[in-house]
């Protein structure tokens, strides 16, 4: 009989990465509600945050297309944390965040950085091009 799989319909939602960027967007989300809704801070905190849900959309959208085009997608996703730190390190600038925000945002992009490095790397290993896309090298979700 075979195995029953604790998984999800959508496989992306199984990657560590995916529920890592999801716990940053909540955190970009926390941080920014304590900003002014109106004018130039309103603007920035919009897009700090529409940067941070790039980074998982980025990976759900490519997750359902061709390997190649998951690595693009996945190099994206790499491109919005690059976003998210200039956008942090500019609210940090205009005294809106402490240092010690500033040093967690840096953190946690680092970390989410290195996880998308990596499952490029693991994506783009000559002798998985054939492999199920299941079997992504990133460790699953257990629960």
């Amino acid at each position: 009989m075979e195995e029953e799989r604790n998984s999800s319909f959508f496989r992306f939602e199984d990657l560590r990465i995916y529920e890592k960027t999801l716990i940053y967007v909540e955190w970009v989300y926390n941080l920014t509600t304590l900003f002014p809704e109106t004018g130039t801070m309103g603007n920035l905190a919009n897009r700090f945050l529409n940067a941070a849900q790039n980074v998982a959309v980025s990976i759900a959208e490519g997750s359902g297309r061709s390997k190649p085009q998951f690595v693009q997608m996945l190099k994206d996703a790499r491109g919005s944390v690059r976003e998210c730190l200039v956008l942090g390190t500019i609210v940090y600038r205009l005294n809106f965040i402490t240092e010690e925000k500033n040093e967690e945002n840096r953190e946690l992009l680092i970390e989410i950085s290195k996880m998308l490095g990596a499952l490029i790397t693991s994506l783009q290993k000559p002798n998985r091009r054939n492999e199920p896309r299941a079997e992504y090298e990133e460790e699953r979700i257990t629960e």
